[in-house]
């Protein structure tokens, strides 16, 4: 198992730190509109060729169509205690991640999917994703926490968890699915890396692995040493250096200009502690070749990109989504709500899921809004 918060534990400890209140000013004076309501963890969603509004119920495992008086109608439902996310429709076919983490820390015991679902309800297992993570473990070369201008000695200081330094270890968690052609592409939160995925044959590659995203340790910097959440004071000789977070991509859609861009958390805590440290990569899907598009986002779990090129962002602890100019990049506030978690655009209107909540994980809903 990777020695870093996974998604769900990091959000979890960024919850505790930051209680969710109003988001800042200069959001939209025009409500949304509330499509359903009173969904469990709702993390990801598509809009169909018929407009359909396809959501997934992470935490439940559920992937639900909602329907035109708000109820919702459930396509797949996974074994208990598993996740499914990462839903993306293309011509009829639905496609969507499942997975479990490794139960104990044991890597033998993760398991992951891309799957699809038809039009009759016939559920096709594409890929094993798991299985891929623990033959290849893409970031396996990668380092991670402190370089060597932070000594030895200084670190006999730090706590076991996180650890000082390590390299990228087996994990798998598949969050974002984006298709084109006849390749799924995978945002896997585990891996630290975009897996492209032949739909015909199931082969899975490498197009890319995300890289670290380094934080400056600031004085009077609190780290989580455990998935309760307890604070601890970092060492006095570590203040000025620079901690290699792990990358954590979440999303993942195409552009207009035919590349990939990438919402990435920073594999630690999310409060704004040591800065807003999300980010948007751009990724060539022909090369793999990665660089950073945007930054300074406070967890950037979702994104959606119009056809002009312009980008929104769900900013799911800063309780807004975020509009990004394609061009100049400059960000500003498109819509305050509380915990959104994915969004996409079809035409003038933008879908998301909102009501993220750990203390009440049952008020998530998905909201319509005007862009245009």
């Amino acid at each position: 198992m990777k020695r870093k918060f996974p998604i769900v534990a990091c959000i979890a400890v960024a919850a505790i730190a930051i209680p969710a209140g109003p988001a800042a000013a200069g959001a939209r004076t025009t409500e949304p509109r509330t499509l359903a309501e009173g969904l469990s963890a709702p993390l990801s969603l598509a809009v169909d060729s018929e407009d359909s509004v396809l959501v997934t119920q992470n935490f439940a495992g559920l992937l639900s169509r909602v329907n035109d008086d708000g109820t919702t109608t459930t396509l797949y439902q996974g074994k208990e205690g598993w996740d499914v996310g990462g839903v993306e429709s293309r011509r009829g076919t639905t496609y969507f991640v499942e997975s479990v983490g490794a139960g104990g820390g044991d890597p033998a015991a993760l398991e992951g999917y891309l799957k699809s679902i038809d039009e009759h309800g016939d559920v096709r297992t594409i890929a094993e994703l798991a299985d891929y993570e623990r033959q290849n473990n893409p970031d396996g070369d990668q380092q991670y926490g402190f370089g060597s201008d932070v000594s030895d000695e200084c670190l006999a200081g730090w706590p076991a968890f996180p650890p000082a330094r390590y390299e990228g270890a087996v994990d798998s968690h598949p969050y974002g699915v984006a298709v084109r052609g006849g390749t799924a592409y995978i945002a896997d939160a585990g891996a630290n890396a975009i897996l492209a995925v032949d739909i015909g044959s199931g082969d899975i590659s490498t197009l890319a692995v995300l890289p670290p995203r380094p934080a400056v340790v600031l004085a009077g910097t609190k780290i989580p040493v455990d998935m309760a959440g307890t604070m601890v004071d970092v060492p006095e000789c570590v203040v000025g250096h620079e901690y290699a977070f792990e990358p954590v991509p979440t999303d993942v859609e195409f552009g207009p200009d035919g590349r990939l861009y990438v919402t990435s958390l920073p594999g630690g805590p999310e409060d704004p502690s040591l800065g807003a440290r999300g980010a948007i990569f751009r990724v060539n899907p022909w090369n793999g070749n990665t660089h950073v598009w945007a930054e300074d986002i406070l967890s950037p779990t979702g994104l959606a990109i119009t056809d002009d090129g312009d980008v929104y962002v769900a900013s799911m602890f800063g309780n807004e989504i975020l509009k990004l100019d394609g061009q100049s990049r400059e960000q500003s506030q498109f819509l305050a709500v509380d915990g959104p978690a994915a969004v996409e655009v079809r035409g003038s209107d933008l879908y998301a899921t909102a009501g993220f909540s750990f203390t009440d994980p049952a008020k998530g809903k998905v909201i319509k809004a005007r862009i245009g």
